[in-house]
């Protein structure tokens, strides 16, 4: 996995990119805000760490820019030492995926960043498998084993949104939102949609790939349909 760490403190940044190259990440590192842009606009990254309190450019302009301008959909964490809610919230509005306050573990930092890569690969990935079901976004094809499965455009929606987040558990607003954005129906469309989804899915299987957590959500998933 190849990681970008923009960080101005020396030692931190040594700190980190030491620790992610003993575990096998390659790592690139910039010192301010302004090299730190060129290296995420003109190089590829799995993950890039970014301090808030950059010279040049600082780290919610920066991630402003990375996002809104360069279009670039790196998983981004932010490491500071600003913790407030506030300061929370204005790095998320920005574009960062995780926020982590310093001091900090190296290796808590090592498995949020890889996490937030694996799920960035599943959302941006063409192909999709989840078991025996698979699914090609741009074809717009889904099979479940050898047999071609006949989904209309809200089926296979809904199934793609499940299948790029697979065994996680997905509250029921969160689904209505990625189907309906802020303007969900009143009826229970939802259900009624999942339900003629597990008929084409599931039903004329042996096991059931799409599970309902009563008052909690959805998950689709090979393993335990618990919590």
């Amino acid at each position: 996995m190849r990681v970008l760490i923009i960080e101005d403190n020396q030692d931190i940044a040594l700190s980190v990119c030491d620790y992610l190259e003993a575990i096998g990440y390659t790592v690139d590192a910039a010192g301010d805000g302004v090299t730190g842009l060129h290296l995420a606009v003109t190089k590829d990254y799995d993950a890039i760490i970014l301090d808030l309190s950059l010279p040049g450019i600082d780290g919610i302009s920066l991630c402003r820019r990375l996002r809104q301008d360069a279009e670039k959909s790196a998983p981004i964490l932010m490491l500071t030492a600003r913790d407030s809610l506030e300061n929370k919230l204005e790095g998320f509005e920005s574009g960062a995926n995780d926020y982590m306050a310093k001091p900090f573990s190296l290796k808590e930092l090592a498995v949020r960043i890889r996490v937030l890569a694996e799920h960035t690969n599943y959302k941006n990935s063409k192909k999709l498998v989840v078991a025996d079901l698979s699914m090609d976004i741009n074809a717009h094809q889904v099979f479940r084993g050898d047999k071609y499965l006949n989904l209309n455009p809200m089926q296979f929606r809904l199934l793609r949104f499940l299948m790029q987040n697979p065994h996680r558990l997905i509250k029921r607003e969160e689904l209505e939102y990625e189907v309906w954005g802020d303007d969900p129906p009143d009826s229970d469309a939802l259900r009624t949609h999942l339900s003629s989804l597990r008929q084409i899915i599931d039903k004329p299987f042996d096991r059931p790939l799409l599970h309902t957590i009563r008052g909690f959500g959805y998950k689709l998933s090979d393993k335990n349909a618990e919590a």
